[in-house]
């Protein structure tokens, strides 16, 4: 790498899609720092890890992770966690994260990031998984709280105390996805305010905000629209209450043109400036 990052700006960031790497690599953007999905570049070569490599020497990078499983109740795929600690020695990231979930069974991986029961059971395995995953890549890395659609009679432990729990157990970062916290807490009747009073401040490392989209009554995390006016009061909330933090702006499906990615970007950056300045 021609240049060092070894932390994420406590500014607004954009994901990087494939449909925007031309334009970020012919304009060189003003943008705080890029977030990208890990398993995109699982390969040894090719015009995709390059322009990556290339976009790393500019920018902050952080390295997202979507396909680790690691609350499946099989053990840790080792194979997948050699391809990313590959990715990570090449691009040198600055924060690596993954989501609290699993997707994979029985040599079966499905295109989802599946909900787990918060049972003392459920939090032992995730636990010794987030642990595990630290040791072999040798760094910290940061949790994302995900969204879903169903609660399980057998959960025992409130979401929110869950992943409190899981960052004292491991020392993991913790990614707090803001639009997952409104959309469960809208889905499943819970104050979105407690879950974020919840949060040990001093763990998190990344913010995301995102789009929903309302399905009869049903919040669903599309990743496909403008963060709404509801979560950007919340994450207003949350700055105030955490501080400036790295914060990005996601959109995967519906994919607009690069300049709305950098307005929602924009307004992220006035609402922390604003919130941490009353907070002040």
């Amino acid at each position: 790498m021609s240049s060092t990052f070894d932390r994420l700006p406590a500014v607004a960031g954009i994901g990087l899609r494939s449909p925007h790497v031309a334009h970020v690599l012919a304009t060189r953007p003003r943008v705080a720092f890029f977030e990208v999905h890990s398993e995109n570049y699982y390969v040894d070569g090719g015009p995709a890890l390059s322009a990556l490599s290339r976009i790393r020497a500019d920018y902050p990078l952080s390295l997202h992770g979507v396909g680790m499983s690691l609350a499946s109740a099989e053990p840790l795929d080792v194979t997948h966690v050699d391809k990313l600690r590959k990715l990570i020695a090449r691009v040198e990231p600055a924060l690596v994260s993954e989501h609290l979930c699993w997707g994979a069974i029985g040599g079966r991986h499905l295109n989802d990031l599946l909900p787990l029961p918060y049972t003392e059971e459920s939090l032992a395995l995730v636990a010794s998984r987030v642990s595990e995953l630290q040791e072999r890549l040798g760094r910290e890395v940061a949790i994302e709280n995900i969204s879903s659609y169903l609660t399980f009679a057998e959960s025992t432990i409130p979401e929110w105390e869950f992943v409190a729990a899981l960052v004292h157990r491991t020392g993991c970062k913790l990614l707090l996805d803001v639009n997952n916290v409104y959309v469960n807490a809208t889905n499943h009747g819970f104050a979105s305010e407690r879950y974020i009073a919840a949060m040990p401040r001093a763990a998190v490392a990344e913010i995301h905000l995102a789009g929903f989209e309302n399905a009869n009554g049903v919040l669903i995390d599309t990743h496909g629209a403008h963060v709404s006016r509801d979560v950007w009061e919340l994450y207003a909330r949350t700055i105030e209450r955490i501080g400036p933090c790295p914060t990005l702006i996601e959109w995967d499906t519906d994919i607009p043109a690069f300049a709305v990615l950098e307005e929602e970007a924009a307004t992220a950056q006035r609402v922390m400036e604003q919130r941490d300045a009353l907070a002040a």
